[in-house]
């Protein structure tokens, strides 16, 4: 029995762990493909010093391969996400005979029965729940195939956080399911961490790696931030308000209101957007669950997965690099590693920077890593270089002037300018001391 479920696991769980679980499993981007032949790095006779692998394809395929890509690797929906509706929200009415009161109300009781959350029914929950199914139809119909890429996920770590399952929605609302979404004020990522908080709760943040955009990372961080938020609170509703407004907002609301802890009584003393986050949550979560009585069917081919494995690099990378020499698309590469934020994965001893790819590419990419290291290595090092002169480690002394010195003479000794001299020991003329002490550094020949 543990062995069938671990079995499942594997097939369920997207990307979930870089070193502990080595079959992962994330987005395929065809189910189409040619039997993969035998991989072997050609001997590179290009200028870049870099190498192909020679693979045999099928015309039609590579047609089909890339007309997905497009559909799953370019979606334009964090423009237009819902969480665009929190900064202005819109209640009027709406007109949808498709859903009647009556349903909906029956609906949200089940969804009340099974989950943690205060799921009731009132007007403004009943018009954004009916604007998203009038005006955003077909967001929602992406929405719900690109949900089979990162619920799994979800809810492993829910689950192992002993968290609400229902949180998984949470990122839709937050970034539209977008990895490298960055609000207007620079959250990011999947669940949308702020710089600070990000780091609060172990999320590296420098100038080639944004692990608020990491998958894992970043819902880990999210589940512990939401654990701790829920040790304040012990509700549901106000760790959501929490987690958008910081806990403060929520105090300062429970204060204005009089004492109220129900999200629904501070509501109007909570800043506008949050004011709109738990109707935006609450009507993603009833759109999907129940997606299928609203006939929210997408047009895109049945999602298929393959596993994933992780590759810890060993020096300094580009992805760009990676897709050459491995013959997988750049953008498929940006899909699995979106903390890289300039496509570079860097090299430093005591971080542990990985290379996700399919598991189809892995053993080609171990089996030829000494090559790919170095054509990688040659092709930077062809970069052009700062000149000797300006990278010269130059070494400093200290010169005591003797009688007879003076600055043009002991300039010329050392091979460097009186202006330098006097630079390098802020004189302000150029009379000496006998005895007087000079830092020099001395030209290299």
């Amino acid at each position: 029995m543990k062995q069938n479920y671990r079995i499942l696991l594997l097939l369920l769980v997207p990307f979930f762990s870089h070193s502990q679980i080595k079959d992962t499993i994330t987005l395929q981007h065809t189910s189409i493909k040619d039997s993969i032949h035998k991989r072997s790095i050609a001997k590179s006779t290009t200028r870049d010093s870099t190498a192909k692998f020679i693979l045999k394809d099928d015309t039609l395929a590579k047609i089909f391969d890339k007309n997905l890509q497009q559909q799953w690797y370019n979606y334009p929906l964090y423009k237009d996400s819902l969480n665009h509706n929190l900064i202005k929200p819109k209640y009027d009415s709406v007109y949808y005979p498709e859903l009647p009161t009556d349903t909906l109300k029956l609906r949200l009781q089940q969804l009340n029965a099974k989950t943690p959350f205060n799921i009731h029914y009132n007007p403004i929950l009943e018009r954004v729940i009916k604007n998203y199914l009038k005006h955003r139809s077909k967001q929602l119909k992406q929405l719900l195939k690109l949900s089979e890429v990162y619920f799994p996920m979800f809810e492993h770590a829910l689950d192992n956080y002993n968290l609400p399952l229902e949180i998984k929605y949470l990122p839709i609302v937050e970034s539209a399911l977008k990895p490298k979404a960055k609000s207007r004020v620079g959250a990011t990522g999947l669940w949308q961490f702020m710089f600070a908080t990000g780091k609060q709760f172990g999320l590296d943040v420098s100038s080639y790696v944004d692990e608020r955009s990491d998958p894992i990372k970043s819902t880990e961080a999210a589940c512990k931030y939401l654990s701790s938020l829920y040790r304040i609170f012990n509700d549901w509703d106000l760790v959501l308000a929490a987690y958008n407004s910081g806990p403060g907002n929520v105090t300062k609301a429970i204060r204005r209101s009089g004492g109220y802890r129900n999200y629904w009584n501070i509501r109007p003393n909570l800043p506008r957007e949050t004011a709109g986050y738990l109707p935006a949550f609450f009507a993603t979560m009833y759109i999907f669950e129940y997606a299928e009585a609203h006939g929210l069917k997408t047009n895109l081919p049945k999602a298929n997965y393959t596993p994933t494995d992780t590759i810890r690099v060993k020096q300094l990378i580009t992805l760009k690099q990676v897709s050459r020499l491995i013959d997988t698309p750049l953008k498929e590469l940006q899909f699995l590693n979106p903390s890289y934020k300039l496509g570079i994965i860097p090299f430093i001893k005591k971080e542990r920077y990985t290379l996700r790819l399919p598991i189809h590419k892995i053993g080609v990419f171990v089996a030829n890593e000494e090559k790919i290291y170095a054509l990688a290595k040659a092709e930077i090092q062809q970069r052009e270089q700062p000149l000797p002169k300006f990278t010269a480690v130059t070494s400093r002394l200290r010169y005591t002037v003797k009688s007879g010195d003076y600055l043009g003479k002991i300039a010329q000794r050392y091979g460097v300018k009186v202006s330098q001299i006097k630079r390098w020991n802020k004189l302000r003329s150029t009379k000496l001391k006998i005895g007087q002490r000079l830092t020099i550094f001395p030209r290299r020949p």
